[in-house]
Parts: C-alpha cells; structure tokens; sequence
C-alpha cells in the first residue's frame, strides 16, 4: 500500500522550477530542458515513494530540486565524449576503433567549419564529383586502375553483390561465411543485395575443384572472404587466391575480395600475423577489393573498393551509391590519411594505431612507470600499484591471433573493490576504461598516448580518493 500522505508532500514541478538553483540556471539552459528535468525529478520521487510502501517517506524538496539540476547539468553535457583507452585494445571497436592522425583530424576541422569545393571543379565552376578528392590518391596508393568509397566495408560489399550478382549465385566458401560484428553475417548480406548464396566446400576445407563445380549458367560471381576476426588452425585447406583469380579469368566472372582491415604494410616486422593487403591483391589478378578504412589502415569509417575501371564504374552507377555515399568530414579524413602512405616511415610515425602497434615494449613499460611515480607512493600503496607485463591486443576483427607484449599498471585497491575502482575510473570526468584480470585492474599503456598521461593520472588519484 502507497504512503498516500508522502506523495502528497512532493513538492509540484513549479515548485523546483521556482527554486534558487533552477532560476541560477535559466541564462545558461532553455525553459523546456529545465522544465523536463522539474518533471523527471518530482517524477522519480514519486516512483521512490511507490516502491517504498506504505512507511516510505518523500524526499526533501532540496535533494528534488539537486536531482533536477544534475539532470539539467548532465542534459548540457554531450553524451559522446573522449575516453583513455587503458583496455590494450588498439583498435576498440567500442571505442570508436581507430583514433585518426593530427593531418587527418585538422582536415576534418577545416572541412566542417567551412565551405568547401565537395562537388564543384574549382577551374571550370560546373559540377565535380566528390570522389575527385580521392579517388586519385587510393589509385596511386593502390596501384588500381578506379577507386570508390562508401560509409563502411559492410555496405562496399552489400554495394558490389548488388551490382554484380543481383538474381544471380554469388559463389563463397562455407568457411568464409563471418559473422563480421554487430551480429550482421554475410550471408545476410548477400541476401538483402539480391544475390543468391552458393556455398561451396565444407568449413574447415575448401578446394577449387569444389568452385568448379558450382560455376554455371546462373553463377553472377566469386566471392573471396577473408575471416579477420578468427582463425581455423589443423585440418584445414583453403583455395588459393591464384586459382580464384584463374577460374574467374576462364569464366570470365567478376571477383571480389574482402581483404578485411586495410593493411596497407607488412605487419610481420613486428611480429604480427601476415594481414591481406589490398595492392597486393590487384597485383595478382584480383579484379575487384573491398576493405575497412578505420582498422588498420588508420582511418576514419569506410568501406573501400578498388580494381578494375569497368566493374568499380559499374557500381558508381548504381543508384545504391548514392544511399551509401560518404559526406564531406569522411572524404576529408581518409585523403589525409592516405597522403600519410605515400611515405611509410611517416605513416609508422603520425598514424596512431601504426605507432601502437609498432611501439618497443620497453618505451610502454617507461610511461607505465611515469604513471605510478605520478600517483604518488602513499597511493600506490593504498592501491597495490605495480607495473606489470602483459599482452595487448589489435582488436577490431583485425589479426585474431595477434598479441603485442606489452606492460600495464594493476591495481589492487584494499578498501573496496576492483569493480567499484573500474567503475570510478569510468564514471569521472575523464573517462579511463581498462580490463579486469586475475583480480586485479589492468591499465594496459600500450594504448595511451603519451600526450594522456596527465589525465591518467588525475582521473586515478580521484578515483581513489573517493569513498567506496
């Protein structure tokens, strides 16, 4: 049974609306968001009575009126915000995979507060096309004849099964059917394209002879799938990408491969798995690739495509192109970054997951160490601090077996607990997100930028100097 006389003891929203604090707040929040927050407020005080029964008393007017401000405060502030990324994660998908170079994120700046000449030729005055800003650097980068960027991989691929394969068997291998995130599959993919699904082989092996034997009258293409985001290990064969390109050559049907995360060097120098690269791929033969631009290429979100004049012509015309058309802010991203390639050594220097990647663990252990002789030793104290080898992670469908060795400062606070330190750390002002393991809180630095260190540290030291 509600305590009747509590509920009657609320005080009306014009009552929070005509408190000190809400009229302190009318210069700096329009009327209808102060009024929503009067509303939410008075509204949870009267679910607390409610729930509470028949002995449950109202909240004090003044903790109403200090709801009803955090509401308006927290209304003022944007819900997407910068993070430290402490998981050892580089490329988070959660987070927002990759963070975009200096050059790209000025190249951004300028295009947004601006006009800018996105679709207009500047010589001539008449209508240009968008992908003028482009295409010509992904053809020198990639060595391809044309190039197309659409908003991501997902919609490249979703893009070029409807041009190519519409009503027609698109023919996969069963161990290529990914699930590539965001529980979105490709063979969901190729069915909203309009392309009927021919799966050949079995899932751990493939041959070409299993191709072979699906090719026909009815076959509109080949897809060739590379699983980013796990690995077969043992009894397993796949088809080369020399034989794909030979069957498709004697059919003469078009080829698609998805080469994933958009590698654009060699890996291995570093110790990491061998990733796809796309010039490599239109180096053997392969007509058509597609691929991410926010992996580990660096970039900003998209999906691009490269290969052959006739095939990526064929998809510019397709009226999809436009639904899936990238804006202005994107263009201007990716183009920095890909000027960034024309000089590798530059690209391993200004690109962010490059430079994580590439970093020597014994500079990640240093500013591990910078860390804990910031917090000070009481503190470090009060929390177990201690540097500690671990292993960071590529992350984002990339590399599924890639490890970085790396170091992370682990907390063990003694009062309270791991969790409710994780959650201060991710709550505070400066949002820092690690990883819990064997107990123990790990802020894995492989993935802080140097320049993050500050904000490290004072969102640490307030984390635990609150009250658990």
């Amino acid at each position: 049974m509600t305590n009747r006389s509590a509920l009657r003891a609320i005080p009306s929203v014009g009552s929070i609306l005509d408190s000190s604090e809400m009229i302190a707040r009318r210069g700096s929040a329009p009327r209808s968001v102060l009024v929503a927050a009067a509303r939410e407020a008075v509204a949870a005080a009267r679910d607390a009575v409610r729930r509470g029964g028949a002995r449950a008393a109202a909240p004090s007017r003044e903790a109403i009126v200090q709801d009803a401000v955090r509401r308006v405060e927290a209304g003022r502030r944007p819900s997407l915000k910068p993070v430290i990324n402490a998981t050892g994660v580089v490329l988070h998908t959660n987070l927002g995979r990759a963070p975009l170079a200096e050059e790209a994120a000025r190249a951004v700046a300028e295009a947004a507060r601006r006009y800018t000449n996105l679709e207009i030729e500047l010589g001539t005055g008449a209508r240009g096309s968008r992908m003028a800003h482009l295409e010509p650097l992904l053809v020198e980068l990639l060595h391809a004849q044309a190039a197309l960027v659409v908003n991501n991989n997902a919609a490249a691929m979703l893009l070029a099964l409807n041009t190519l394969s519409a009503g027609k068997e698109t023919v996969v291998s069963r161990g290529q059917l990914v699930e590539i995130g965001g529980a979105f599959r490709i063979p969901e993919i190729l069915e909203r394209s309009g392309a009927i699904l021919r799966e050949v082989g079995t899932t751990n092996k493939t041959r070409i002879r299993d191709y072979e034997r699906a090719v026909g009258p009815r076959t509109g293409m080949l897809l060739r799938v590379h699983p980013s985001n796990f690995a077969m290990v043992g009894f397993t064969q796949e088809t080369t990408r020399e034989e794909l390109v030979r069957l498709a050559r004697r059919n003469r049907l078009p080829l698609l491969e998805d080469v994933g995360s958009g590698a654009m060097l060699d890996f291995t120098r570093w110790g990491l798995p061998a990733e796809p690269v796309a010039r490599e791929a239109l180096a053997e033969g392969v007509p058509l690739v597609c691929m991410s631009g926010d992996k580990l290429l660096g970039g900003p979100q998209a999906g691009i495509i490269a290969g052959r004049r006739s095939l990526v012509q064929a998809l510019r015309a397709n009226p999809m192109a436009r639904a899936l058309r990238v804006d202005k802010l994107t263009l201007a991203a990716l183009a920095a970054t890909i000027r960034l390639y024309r000089d590798p050594e530059a690209a391993r220097e200004h690109l962010p997951v490059l430079r994580m990647l590439g970093e020597p663990a014994a500079r990640v252990r240093a500013r591990a160490r910078r860390v804990i002789r910031a917090i000070g030793a009481e503190r470090a104290s009060l929390c177990g601090a201690e540097v500690v080898a671990c292993t960071a992670e590529v992350g984002g469908g990339s590399m599924p077996l890639g490890r970085v060795p790396s170091y992370a400062l682990a907390l063990r606070p003694v009062k309270g607990s791991v969790e409710d330190l994780a959650r201060a750390l991710r709550t505070g002002p400066d949002p820092v997100l690690g990883r819990i393991e064997s107990g123990r809180l790990l802020l894995d630095l492989r993935t802080v930028d140097p320049g993050e260190i500050p904000g490290l540290v004072t969102s640490i030291v307030r984390a635990l100097e609150e009250k658990p």
